[in-house]
């Protein structure tokens, strides 16, 4: 027979964990990402997690990576896009080299892009450093676009040419 202890005990461990298990259940040991920016022809391969810590050396190299090509403008780039990006190349393989189309947009580019007539929005996520363009050689966008909305992460955008996500509000276009 159970004693009503141990129950509560076992009830108690068991409210705490389950909330936990989606956080704890993929804790990959190491988070790498190979990335080539289509605008600076720059190359990118770096770890920047191991053991569920970010490294902020790899951070900051992701940052620069990252950076606004038109006016080499820096930003913090949300770790939960990197992280996003990351789990999105992983569901076709770690060692995959990711196409980086556009990662932080300064307001002065977004400008630009809007006064040449290109379908960006005045309150892009791309100006917070929360949104990535990218496409993944020999994955067709329909199906990185399934599997980014897969995650429920926030919005996905496929285009021709690339892939936009996001982890603003969850939606699709």
């Amino acid at each position: 027979m159970i004693s009503r202890r141990f129950f509560l005990k076992a009830l108690v461990t068991a409210a705490v964990y389950y909330p936990l298990k989606g956080v704890c259940a993929y804790q990959a040991p190491e988070r790498k990402l190979n990335m080539y920016n289509i605008h600076t022809g720059e190359r990118l391969s770096t770890v920047y997690s191991s053991s569920g810590g970010y490294d902020p050396n790899a951070i900051d190299q992701i940052n620069y990576f990252l950076r606004c090509h038109y006016t080499n403008e820096v930003v913090p780039i949300d770790t939960k896009v990197i992280d996003l990006l990351c789990d999105v190349k992983d569901t076709f393989g770690v060692n995959k080299e990711i196409t980086i189309i556009s990662g932080y947009r300064s307001s002065l580019y977004n400008k630009l892009l809007r006064s040449l007539g290109r379908n960006v929005s005045k309150k892009s996520m791309h100006l917070k450093g929360c949104a990535i363009d990218f496409t993944i050689e020999g994955i067709d966008n329909v199906k990185l676009a399934r599997i980014a909305k897969s995650f429920k992460a926030g919005g996905v955008g496929r285009y021709p040419e690339f892939v936009h996500i996001d982890v603003g509000k969850i939606r699709y276009w």
